[in-house]
């Protein structure tokens, strides 16, 4: 196969006529009103090739105007006024004003920092490359999101693209792009995208549970617990391998057994039974490579390699693992890993922690080996995938994201909420994180049944350890109570398959990542500053992660958050919050804060298959309380995919809810029955449709049966809906119950409520008790819920 065609990317690096403007040495891009490229060049020299980060140019075009003022241009976009004076750059002779931004903030100078620290006034941060033996927080990259309203993006140390797509050394001195967005968030990030690519469509079996461990396992056993799982109700998607699937007990002269690429038949006597046996199970396989080291003699491939190379096969001597090379990278794909994937190996998970050296100057050899990867991996049609660690803007055009070994601490939890919704200001959507931590640390049931929790609402759900008898994470490891908390989100994970599929679609069509921070739909003081733990998972909920233990007495974790404007719904409860303000949100371990806005319409997976297919069962879970809309997607998962988009909508003031014909084709689509769960209304009926009520969340179910999804169905309930009732003494009741605190504190807390029975008179009175106030919190965050008129 030409390299030509092998290695290079589709790109439009050459803007539009006339968007450009230049001077002796320099040279201005007007990308959008807001994005501006800005160049030097000594030698007037300019770089019109693609590079590893920027791919796209051609944005449509922008008004602006152009002042010459000597050797140096005044320009006026509308949103952003330029100022250079001709000379190279420098801060006091290139600035750029943004027009219409809040703050004190509006003038960028050329060399301005961008400090990324937590909480910030400065750039919001971007990733990181890895948490490998992190314990906690880590450092931050920038990111194209900022406080101060605007940021910037340095490509000068970026390669370009030469014809063929492998990487050369580029001309020019400075390539920096400008973007001023103020606080729209969104917006930057479509900016960044338009420039360097959107973020591809993942497979659907992505988004269900990744099954890895660092462990010598044989294939009975793999299969075994596979097995294991299926039984106990643990769906899983993905099974990873890790490096043990290879030889590593080398002969010496042979140097380690980190790099291999021949299965060990001891562990795996037939590779190919093992690999079909788990594609029996529904399991997409992924295999660790550690490629460093290169390919030695003992390698199953190593001869068709030699040959392939033009080296004496019967020589022996060790193939290096030369990334810089594409003639080697075109052989060890098509010689070493192909036949592997032929046999079943369904993608690889890249485990280079060998630096950032090359035989290119200036390559990161991370970003060759994603690249290359990552385009090889969709040759045959399908659609591309790999698993490999950050290396730098642009990464998220080859998901999915490993994030390394991180160690497992209450500390390292805390911090993977802000780390993986902060990613989302330079595009990377897609990590991948070792749920419940991977090495050191201490045994908590607590802390890593929290970790599973969170794991069911990060963008990939994959579940890792290290080679230790103690630190695997089967639930039924850990204590009954974790046991039963890691069972269920892992069940709710799968449940999520048609919600998730949706978002990964908005992800890669809109811009817009599954997981991204708060302050990207209320960038306010408050939010940026207090909340950015806080993250927003697809369009329809919000997460508050609990990264903390629970209090012993009152047996609840808590965590305080933001809620913007507009009413929000506990996911699981059914409670009722109004946003504008602080809350804390104390859970129990069996809890979690997922919260919905009133409106929003959530399909979920039905019945008891969990499988990743389209489902044959789906549920739509509307949080009553206002209108909503919501269009699922599906599709039949391949690289063109054929399509299948149904609207869903709820009417608030008529109680109608209405799945829409099918837009596209429903051949994609198998026979499906529809359940509409109403979380939030009070008991109702809709003609001769089959419901039930469940006080405890305040939701009615209505099963409607099978639907043709050409024609679609409606159902409207028989009574206009109203709220359901809190429950307000019943839920403090049973709190109190479960208080581990002396039977005193309990009567008083009762009596007192009892006597008290308006929101008002209990809200003014709580303060006073004479009773903790841990436990005048859990009982402050059920009366203070909602709004008092």
């Amino acid at each position: 196969m030409p390299r030509s065609d092998r290695f290079r990317p589709a790109t439009h690096p050459r803007p539009r006529t006339g968007q450009i403007i230049e001077g002796p040495h320099w040279r201005i891009t007007v990308l959008t009103d807001r994005l501006l490229r800005l160049e030097w060049s000594a030698d007037d020299r300019f770089e019109d090739r693609p590079t590893q980060v920027v791919w796209h140019r051609d944005l449509p075009p922008a008004e602006f105007t152009a002042t010459r003022q000597g050797d140096g241009v005044h320009l006026d976009t509308g949103a952003l006024s330029l100022q250079y004076d001709g000379r190279r750059f420098s801060p006091g002779g290139l600035s750029i004003r943004q027009d219409d931004a809040p703050g004190h903030h509006t003038v960028w100078h050329y060399g301005d920092p961008e400090p990324v620290v937590r909480p910030t006034r400065g750039n919001m941060g971007g990733t990181a490359r890895t948490l490998d033996e992190v314990d906690g927080a880590t450092q931050l990259g920038p990111g194209v999101v900022s406080a101060l309203g605007w940021a910037t993006l340095d490509d000068s140390a970026s390669l370009a693209l030469g014809e063929d797509g492998w990487p050369t050394p580029r001309v020019g001195d400075v390539d920096l792009y400008f973007f001023g967005y103020g606080h729209d968030a969104p917006a930057a990030l479509r900016g960044f995208y338009d420039l360097t690519g959107p973020q591809p469509l993942l497979p659907r079996w992505a988004l269900g549970n990744w099954w890895s461990r660092y462990h010598p396992y044989t294939a009975d056993e793999y299969t075994a617990l596979m097995d294991r799982f299926a039984a106990a109700d643990l769906p899983f998607s993905v099974a990873v391998i890790d490096m043990d699937w290879h030889w590593v007990d080398l002969e010496p002269g042979h140097g380690s057994g980190w790099t291999g690429f021949s299965w060990n038949t001891g562990l795996f006597p037939d590779p190919d039974a093992f690999l079909a046996g788990l594609h029996e199970r529904g399991l997409k396989v992924s295999l660790n490579l550690h490629p460093a080291d290169g390919v030695r003699s003992f390698e199953d491939a190593y001869p068709a390699l030699a040959r392939r190379l033009g080296l004496d096969p019967t020589a022996g001597a060790p193939i290096p693992f030369a990334v810089d090379d594409p003639e080697f990278m075109a052989a060890y794909l098509d010689e070493v890993l192909h036949p592997m994937e032929a046999a079943g190996v369904d993608f690889w998970w890249l485990d280079w922690q060998q630096g950032t050296a090359s035989g290119i100057p200036g390559l990161d050899p991370l970003w060759l080996l994603n690249h290359a990867h990552y385009l090889d991996s969709g040759r045959d049609g399908g659609r591309p995938i790999t698993f490999s660690r950050y290396a730098g803007p642009g990464s998220h055009r080859y998901p999915v994201g490993f994030s390394g070994d991180t160690v497992t601490s209450w500390e390292s939890l805390d911090f993977q909420p802000y780390f993986t919704a902060t990613a989302a200001n330079i595009g990377y959507g897609w990590w991948s994180h070792d749920i419940g931590g991977h090495m050191f640390g201490t045994r908590d049931d607590e802390m890593v049944a929290r970790w599973f929790q969170l794991g069911t609402f990060s963008p990939i759900n994959r579940l890792h350890s290290t080679a230790s008898p103690f630190q695997g994470k089967e639930p039924w490891m850990f204590g009954a109570e974790a046991d039963a908390v890691m069972s269920d989100a892992l069940r709710l994970r799968h449940r999520l398959l048609p919600y998730l599929y949706t978002m990964n679609e908005v992800a890669h069509r809109a811009g817009t990542p599954l997981v991204r921070p708060l302050y990207h739909a209320d960038p306010r003081p408050e939010v940026v500053f207090h909340a950015a733990d806080t993250f927003l998972f697809g369009t329809e909920l919000l997460v508050a992660p609990i990264t903390t233990p629970r209090n012993r007495r009152t047996g609840h974790a808590a965590v305080t958050t933001w809620l913007p404007d507009g009413d929000w719904v506990d996911f699981f409860t059914g409670r009722r919050y109004t946003g504008g303000r602080f809350v804390t949100l104390h859970r129990t371990l069996a809890q979690y804060p997922v919260l919905a806005r009133a409106g929003a319409i959530v399909p979920l997976v039905g019945g008891d298959d969990l499988g990743v297919a389209n489902p044959a069962h789906v549920v739509a879970r509307v949080f009553a309380g206002a209108d909503g809309a919501f269009r699922l997607y599906e599709d039949d998962d391949a690289l063109d995919p054929v399509v299948a988009r149904t609207p869903l909508t709820w009417d608030a003031a008529t109680g109608t809810f209405t799945i829409g014909p099918v837009d596209g084709d429903p051949s994609v689509l198998p026979p499906r029955t529809w359940t509409v769960e109403l979380v939030g209304v009070a008991p109702n009926t809709a003609g001769g449709v089959s419901t039930s009520y469940d006080d405890a969340t305040g939701t009615l179910t209505l099963d409607l049966g099978e639907v043709d999804p050409t024609a679609g169905a409606s159902l409207r309930l028989d009574a206009a809906p109203t709220p359901s009732d809190p429950r307000t003494d019943a839920v403090l009741f049973d709190l109190i119950t479960q208080l581990q605190v002396g039977y005193p504190d309990k009567h008083t807390l009762w009596e007192f409520l009892m006597t008290n029975p308006s929101p008002g008179r209990r809200i003014a009175g709580l303060p006073a008790l004479p009773i903790a106030d841990d436990i005048k919190d859990v009982v402050a965050e059920v009366l203070l819920a909602q709004a008092q008129p």
